[in-house]
Parts: C-alpha cells; sequence; structure tokens
C-alpha cells in the first residue's frame, strides 16, 4: 500500500445521516474520493442537489465537496465496488426493546460484494460489545470468500458527532480506534489520522464497543438522577437548579447536568439499552442503574404534561380545553433533529387529553411533528392567546424575554427565563 495515507484512496461512507455525512465531507476535502451510499433515494438526491440536513455540514460546504469531484453520493451498491476503505455509519435502533442490527447487516451484505484483498472496513454505528467480531466479520467472509484479519482488515471507530456542537467537531474530538489484530489497528488508526486531529488506540474493537456505550450510559444515568431529583425538589418547595448552580463552584468532585423533559436523539434514548441487553443475553444479570433511568428519563413528558395541567388547574383552566404553545420540538437546542424527541412525546400526549396544541420551532422538519399540531411563530399575538406557553428546547432564534412578556403563564423546562408568571421544571 501506499505510505500516503490518502492517495486518492477510495472511501466509501455507508449511511449519510448525521454521522456519515460529516465523516464523508471531511474524507473529500483532505484528498479521499468519497462514495456516500445511503439506501433513501430521497436523501440522496437531496444531498445531490446541495442541500444539507444539518448545520454541522452547510449547505455551502456540501456543495464544495460535490464540486470538487471527490465526494458524490449514491443509492446504487456498484459505485462502492473497488472500495480501498468502507466505514458503517448506519442506524442501531431498538425494536421491541432490543437491539436491532438489521442495517449493520444490510450494510455488511452489501460491502462484502464488492470487498477486495486489502481493504478496510471499519463500523461506526453504537452497538454492543462482541458485535465487530461476531456479526460483521462472518458476514463480510461469508459474502466475499476473504478472510478478516488476513485478507482485509476490519476495526470498529465509535462515533462522537454532537449535532450543532461549534466547539467539538469531528476533526477536533479525539477518535477512538481498534481493529480485530494489531495490522488492521494500524491501518485504521492510519486512515482516522487523516482525518482527525487525535486518535486514541485501544487493545480491541470490544473495548471500543463498550467505549460509547459507557460514554452514554454516564450521561444517561446522571440526567435521570437530577431529573428525579427536579421532580422531588419540586414537591419540598426547593429549587433544583439553583442546588445545581452552587454545587457547579465546586472545582473537583461534581460535574453538573441539568433536568429536561426527558432524553432524545439516538444516544441516551438507545445505546444505554445496547449494553443492558447485552450483559443480560449474556451474563443473565439486570444492570440495574440503565433499568432504572430508562424508566425515570422515559417518563419525564408525563410528569411534564402533570406539571402543564396543575399549573393550568391553579388558574381555573382545563388542560382538555386549554390552548397550549410548545416552544421547540426537536431533542436538543439549535438542530432540526427529532430523533426520539421527547418534546414530540410531549406534543402527543397533550393531543391525547384534547388540549389545542400548537408549536414553534425553525429548524425542525414539519413532516415528523403529530399532524394535528398547529405550526405558528412565536409572534406576540400567539403567546398571549395561549393558556400556557411551554419551553421545551432553547433554541437561541426563541426572543425568550419579549415571550415572558406577552404570557400568561410559562412552563420553563430548560430554565432560561424568569418572571412572576414562570415556573421551572
Amino acid at each position: 500500500m501506499s505510505s500516503d495515507p490518502v492517495g486518492g484512496r477510495k472511501a466509501v461512507v455507508v449511511g449519510q445521516g448525521y454521522v456519515g455525512l460529516p465523516l464523508a465531507v471531511r474524507a473529500a476535502s483532505v484528498g479521499y474520493q468519497v462514495v456516500g451510499f445511503d439506501v433513501s433515494e430521497l436523501r440522496v438526491k437531496q444531498l445531490a442537489d446541495g442541500v444539507s440536513f444539518t448545520d454541522d455540514v452547510p449547505s455551502a460546504q456540501l456543495q464544495e465537496a460535490l464540486d470538487s469531484g471527490r465526494y458524490v453520493v449514491t443509492s446504487s451498491d456498484q459505485m462502492c465496488a473497488a472500495f480501498d476503505i468502507a466505514v458503517v455509519t448506519v442506524p442501531t435502533p431498538l425494536k421491541a426493546g432490543n437491539p436491532d442490527l438489521s442495517f449493520i447487516e444490510a450494510a455488511a451484505a452489501m460491502l462484502s460484494r464488492h470487498l477486495c484483498p486489502g481493504a478496510l472496513v471499519v463500523l461506526e454505528s453504537t452497538t454492543y460489545p462482541g458485535t465487530t467480531t461476531e456479526l460483521v466479520a462472518p458476514a463480510l467472509e461469508a459474502g466475499s470468500g476473504l478472510a478478516a484479519g488476513k485478507d482485509f482488515y476490519l476495526g470498529y471507530s465509535p462515533e462522537r458527532i454532537d449535532p450543532g456542537n461549534k466547539s467539538f467537531t469531528l476533526v477536533n474530538t479525539p477518535k477512538v480506534v481498534s481493529g480485530i489484530d494489531a495490522e488492521s489497528l494500524g491501518q485504521v488508526k492510519r486512515f482516522y489520522d487523516s482525518i482527525v486531529e487525535r486518535t486514541v488506540p485501544v487493545s480491541s474493537t470490544a473495548e471500543a464497543e463498550l467505549t460509547k456505550l459507557l460514554e452514554n450510559t454516564f450521561r444517561h444515568v446522571n440526567v435521570a438522577l437530577v431529573n428525579e431529583l427536579a421532580m422531588l425538589a419540586a414537591d419540598l418547595g426547593v429549587d433544583v437548579w439553583e442546588a445545581i448552580e452552587a454545587a457547579s463552584t465546586k472545582p473537583f468532585g461534581f460535574m453538573p447536568f441539568l433536568p429536561g423533559p426527558g432524553v432524545g436523539g439516538h444516544c441516551l434514548p438507545i445505546d444505554p439499552s445496547y449494553l443492558s441487553w447485552r450483559i443480560k443475553r449474556r451474563l443473565g444479570r439486570s444492570f440495574r442503574f440503565v433499568e432504572l433511568a430508562n424508566r425515570i428519563n422515559a417518563g419525564m413528558p408525563d410528569h411534564v404534561v402533570w406539571r402543564i395541567s396543575e399549573g393550568l388547574q391553579r388558574r381555573g383552566i382545563d388542560v382538555r380545553s386549554a390552548r397550549i404553545l410548545l416552544l421547540g420540538l426537536a431533542y436538543k437546542a439549535n438542530t432540526g433533529d427529532a430523533r426520539e424527541s421527547p418534546a414530540l412525546a410531549v406534543a402527543d400526549r397533550l393531543l391525547t387529553l384534547g388540549a389545542d396544541v400548537r408549536a414553534a420551532d425553525p429548524y425542525i422538519s414539519w413532516n415528523e411533528v403529530p399532524a394535528q399540531v398547529v405550526r405558528v411563530e412565536p409572534e406576540r399575538h400567539e403567546v398571549a392567546a395561549a393558556d400556557a406557553v411551554v419551553l421545551l428546547v432553547d433554541h437561541r432564534a426563541f426572543d425568550l424575554p419579549a415571550i415572558v412578556d406577552a404570557a400568561t403563564f410559562v412552563f420553563d423546562t430548560r430554565h432560561r427565563m424568569s418572571g412572576d408568571n414562570v415556573e421551572f421544571l
């Protein structure tokens, strides 16, 4: 192989979502000939037209990659033939509470038909320890007739994309890398060293797989802790937000996590359950922290609806006939990412109760929102007409002081507003 880590080599990125697209565009920018593969013809057309769905890759940057000739996007696997490197960044959802690895299986089967000796395959999708060696390697071998570690290289590098984060991006976030053997690890590290500023090698793919689950389980459990504490503190008449702020002044032994209406995105609602499932399946034991955290965080939308109902009732209004304005429907501020969004769960529960639900969100694609939700702009007359205004996502586009000034009752799940008419989670 060429000593040049790029050298015009062909890199296939399977999956052009929030993880795959930034990786593909970055790889093209450093000189790889990149094929972005996605099974969604709608997404492929959108990207081929230079229209991005994520702020992490602005449309101008996407168009630049397309114009360079080093990035093409396709739904035809024939364009993946003769690749030097393939990276799998497909979803790994839960199905009936169990890991759904069908997208990984399909990606491995597709790549196996085009796998050549000396090529490198890297899995980035979040999954349980053992997936790379127990599922991906056999699938690639069965479809190609080649042997992993002998004829081709195989590794795992967990994605660490945080949509909308301007401080830590794909390039400057350290990248954990691993391989099924020393030679594979070397090839994986070589590839990512050309993409990111720092790589962190670990001894096996299982450790790398566990690393991602540990990161997200840590967050999931701590978010559940403050969510439950917020519910209890409210009943005690104590300001949990002030307590968190005060505790944050301690320079050691404490890391602040904030309450909210629930957890969303691919990571927190799903990833810890992969680890819990694996432990139950392999060891016959329960991962009690994860199971408890799942129950607490999954119950937050119900708690938010109960608090809204309680606040309305004190004002002589029945939630079943109330006009409610929801601010933000994405799972994360300043993005249009609606995956597993707790705000959508809040909207759905309010609709079930019979409320007149309206919502404002400048980023989200409206086809992901329940049809009965009326889309509005957070203008003064709309805010003033609402019986309750609920801040679910603190997008910077919202003029929060103006909203407080016009509203009669605000329920703020993010602790961003202030006023006599504001109640906090």
